[in-house]
């Protein structure tokens, strides 16, 4: 029986692959100058732009999905006889998550024989996407609906999510990590670089002394964990500095060559919590390498 696929912009994928699995796409909010901007599509969008206007001052805000709104996505696709599976950004950053899982459930009663799976992704980005995408292809394979979603819920817990910022003060400043873990960034060049663990929250890894050696430990840290490379789409997101982000690509292909390297600058509504210079790893290790 056929399933529709749905995401949310933070799932960070380009349009050309949105559409060539047909996944559909919920937009976060970025509120900026007190405008309200909804992101399906990023293309075009000027992200040099953005990031250094985040890093001159300006404040912008994010409102996650409410209920109504996925609502009005997911009931046009049970009218039309499809069941849903919803892979949603990271319930330990957002509650946009528990939102589908409260319109799921009125729906469900409207439609009692249809079925809608809602997916934590534990992940932002590429570490969301790169599911998203794996989810598509099981589909295309011919797996079931609760088949897709097993496989997906227990590949969540082989992504590995690794990041260094060049400013705590966005993730301070959004509640996303203490004010104690947001002093380190100024201590010295400390670099501390942080990861997405079991619950999907952030917290930190290691510290790195500068903007170098913490690149190179991103490469370290796959080097420790990937397995099977040949076999997977690597992603790797990044707020501005493109150069970093295209060094950290040779890095790990160096290591050991991934099937497909996936960069992209990463969307603006997840970005203004972690802000410019942000760089960001997803890759696969064993099914217990969240816990590292």
């Amino acid at each position: 029986m056929a399933f529709t696929i749905i995401s949310d912009t933070g799932a960070n994928i380009t349009d050309k692959v949105r559409d060539h699995y047909g996944i559909i796409i919920v937009p976060l909010t970025l509120i900026a100058d007190g405008e309200e901007l909804q992101f399906k599509s990023t293309e075009g969008f000027d992200y040099d732009g953005y990031y250094q206007s985040l890093k001159d001052g300006k404040k912008v805000s994010t409102s996650q999905i409410n209920p109504a709104q996925f609502n009005e996505v997911f009931e046009p696709i049970l009218e039309a006889g499809d069941d849903i599976l919803y892979i949603g950004l990271s319930g330990g950053v957002t509650g946009s998550v528990n939102s589908a899982k409260i319109a799921a459930a009125d729906l469900l009663e409207e439609f009692p024989n249809r079925q809608i799976r809602i997916v934590d992704s534990l992940g932002a980005s590429l570490g969301e996407g790169i599911l998203v995408v794996e989810a598509a292809q099981c589909r295309d394979k011919g797996m079931s609906l609760d088949e897709t979603a097993d496989h997906i819920e227990f590949q969540r817990y082989r992504m590995y999510q690794i990041f260094v910022v060049d400013d705590l003060k966005h993730l301070k400043r959004t509640g996303r990590v203490s004010g104690a873990l947001a002093s380190l960034g100024t201590m010295m060049d400390i670099k501390p670089i942080l990861k997405g663990d079991t619950e999907g929250k952030i917290v930190v890894e290691c510290k790195a002394r500068g903007r170098k050696q913490a690149i190179k430990a991103l490469a370290e840290k796959y080097r420790d964990l990937v397995t099977d490379a040949q076999e997977q789409i690597v992603g790797i997101s990044y707020g501005g500095k493109r150069e970093d982000a295209v060094h950290l690509a040779n890095l790990i292909s160096k290591i050991a060559p991934p099937k497909k390297v996936w960069m992209v600058a990463h969307e603006p509504v997840t970005g203004s919590h972690v802000g410019p210079g942000m760089l960001a790893l997803y890759f696969k290790g064993n099914d217990d390498v969240r816990a590292f």
